[in-house]
């Protein structure tokens, strides 16, 4: 059976908030927008609802989440752009109801901030540029969002209020294991079938943007595992492969060196916890209290971040290479968000 993808909560409010901008610039409303997804590709997303009281100079568009065939608390939900002029030059952003306010450091945007992450950020404006130059304000917001995040991990990582606004390829991929394991599969079988010797097993884009920015790969080189490392593992050994890198952000990747082979948020404990243990150990020296890992190697000094990202590589690299058995032999490679090197440990020359 084949499942049906969705759309991320980032998509829906760069949709609302071009709609919202083009009658706010004095156009017709629209049914439908064009909005791009963070890997170029242009989607047309339906518009629930336009709102603007005559003579008014603010006007909100509504989008109704499509999560396609994936369980996401939020599919259904309203995501609404409230937008006005601004005598900025900027777009610039704010939380409206049931979206969260930033209220610790360590998250990929600052304290004090709306909830909305830079990939969203960057749609949200594009979709808004699309349309004018002028400044312009953007009120996000999501009725029930507040409820819903009492539910998700939102209140212990320093996010009150509400829901963040997320998404790094604007796609919601729906979840069926036995998609993913036939998928991975296929992958790997294409990679051993083109001559591949040394893949690259990633969690997901921005595993895959920081290998390919770093080293030079072929496509089928580059094998995105989600959160089925398990499996993943099993069906790397069944090859001829000489070695294989694991590449991808230490919020994910230190959970196997804690031995959590499932590393979906919803079957696996968080991964700060980990990497904050082998902080104390490794560089004996308190440690930074922010709720995630990003934020943990952000607020380190450069040397520190290098020290402690190479031990939890070491770590992932001893853990992998355990399951694995004498073959292939594994390299680990550990990246920010951004996609810049944190720390590595392993055999990098099949590779270079």
């Amino acid at each position: 059976m084949t499942l049906r993808c969705g759309i991320t909560t980032g998509t829906c409010a760069a949709a609302a908030a071009k709609a919202a901008a083009m009658v706010l610039a004095g156009g017709d409303p629209p049914r439908d927008v064009e909005v791009f997804l963070p890997l170029g590709e242009a989607i047309r997303v339906p518009i629930a609802r336009l709102q603007r009281e005559e003579g008014s100079p603010v006007v909100t568009a509504a989008v109704r989440k499509d999560a396609g065939d994936d369980p996401d608390v939020t599919h259904g939900l309203e995501i609404r752009a409230t937008v006005s002029w601004d005598d900025s030059a900027d777009v610039r952003f704010a939380a409206g109801e049931g979206v969260g306010t930033v209220t610790k450091p360590g998250l990929q945007v600052p304290p004090g901030e709306p909830a909305i992450n830079p990939v969203p950020r960057r749609m949200i404006s594009a979709a808004i540029r699309d349309v004018t130059a002028r400044g312009v304000r953007v009120e996000i917001s999501i009725p029930g969002g507040r409820r819903i995040a009492a539910k998700t991990f939102n209140p212990r990582l320093g996010v009150e209020g509400g829901l963040s606004i997320l998404g790094t390829t604007g796609i919601v991929r729906p979840y069926c294991r036995k998609a993913l394991h036939d998928a991975l599969k296929c992958s790997l079988d294409v990679a051993a079938a083109c001559g591949v010797g040394a893949p690259v097993l990633v969690p997901g884009h921005v595993g895959a943007g920081a290998a390919r920015r770093h080293f030079s790969l072929r496509d089928e080189q580059v094998v995105e595992v989600g959160n089925e490392w398990g499996f993943a593992l099993e069906l790397v050994s069944c090859y001829q492969f000489r070695a294989m890198m694991i590449a991808g952000h230490p919020g994910k990747l230190a959970k196997l060196a804690a031995g959590q082979w499932d590393t979906h948020s919803a079957r696996s404990g968080q991964a700060v916890e980990y990497v904050r243990g082998v902080c104390q150990q490794a560089l004996e020296r308190p440690v930074p209290d922010v709720p995630t890992a990003e934020g943990l190697f952000a607020a380190l000094e450069s040397e520190q971040r290098q020290r402690l990202a190479s031990e939890v590589a070491r770590r992932v690299r001893v853990a992998v290479a355990g399951r694995l058995g004498s073959r292939p032999g594994v390299a680990v490679l550990l990246v920010n968000m951004a996609g810049d090197r944190l720390g590595a440990d392993g055999d990098f020359s099949p590779w270079r």
